[in-house]
């Protein structure tokens, strides 16, 4: 498979795009007097497994599904597992899948991915819109059912970021799932204590958690060069983090709902986020990265 690497630039910012490979952001750099400073976690190889990537897009869901057995409209659907070594699918379809570039100009380039039904009994057309100005990066995910029956629906991005001791997250968040050993959700808390999101150190910190009642807005910010990033997602109200221990970056991101909401009763779905999509009904995401 040919990856080809898209590149688009706007004033002092940079942004490199592997379609082939799951729709994916290979790096996001600020291009300063001292040099390239990345603000997503950044790769100049090529890749072809999309985990190397620094942002790929979640859809048609984000997070696991327990088991990949779900029931939806009286059907009990299954799903293989997409990561090795876990039973439990994730993230959907798009990230293990290659995208078309469309429109492509020297700042912005469109995306699309077509998902004929199988193991996920739909069709349905995805597409992202990435967008650059001197200030930021604007991205926009969507998803269109293509089946003549309802869909259930969710979408998210996950961001990598670079982390050193001193890097900080600041964003407000109203409650915790504590996990599993299958990183699958067990109670629901306070997002207090260790599970603090206000003004945290966040390298490092051991967590693999989803957040309900976000803001919509997180703050990253790098002490050391004196830069800061800030994520705006209004169309997204949870929020995932990953920070292992001494890898040296972080995910944090904008996700439309809970982890395994799909396993939850279908009375619940809304709650938790999941809208089921009518025949030729559209999902969106928009998410903003701004220098600050």
């Amino acid at each position: 498979m040919t990856c080809e690497r898209l590149t688009l630039r706007a004033g002092p910012l940079m942004l490199d795009v592997l379609p082939a490979v799951g729709g994916s952001i290979a790096r996001f750099d600020y291009l300063g007097p001292e040099g390239r400073q990345p603000l997503l976690r950044g790769t100049d190889s090529p890749y072809s497994d999309v985990l190397e990537a620094a942002c790929f897009p979640l859809v048609p869901y984000a997070n696991r599904i327990r088991g990949g057995v779900f029931q939806c409209d009286g059907r009990e659907i299954r799903l293989a597992g997409n990561l090795a070594g876990d039973a439990s699918p994730l993230h959907g379809q798009g990230w293990r899948a290659a995208w078309l570039a469309e429109n492509v100009a020297s700042d912005r380039l469109d995306m699309v991915y077509r998902h004929a039904a199988g193991e996920w009994p739909w069709d349905y057309e995805a597409r992202q819109q990435l967008v650059l100005s001197a200030e930021g990066l604007s991205m926009k995910l969507s998803c269109q059912n293509l089946s003549a029956t309802p869909m259930p629906c969710g979408l998210g991005l996950h961001p990598y970021y670079p982390c050193t001791p001193g890097t900080l997250l600041d964003t407000s968040v109203a409650s915790v799932w504590t996990v599993d050993a299958d990183v699958l959700p067990v109670e629901q808390l306070p997002a207090a204590g260790r599970y603090s999101l206000h003004h945290r150190p966040i390298c490092g910190q051991d967590l693999d958690n989803g957040f309900g009642g976000w803001g919509g807005t997180a703050r990253i910010t790098w002490p050391e060069s004196g830069r800061g990033l800030q994520l705006d997602a209004a169309d997204a109200s949870y929020f995932q983090v990953y920070s292992p221990v001494g890898r040296g970056f972080f995910a944090a991101e904008p996700v439309q709902h809970a982890n395994a909401a799909l396993n939850a009763p279908q009375d619940q779905w809304r709650q938790q986020g999941i809208m089921m999509l009518a025949q030729g009904e559209t999902r969106r995401l928009q998410a903003r990265f701004s220098l600050v």
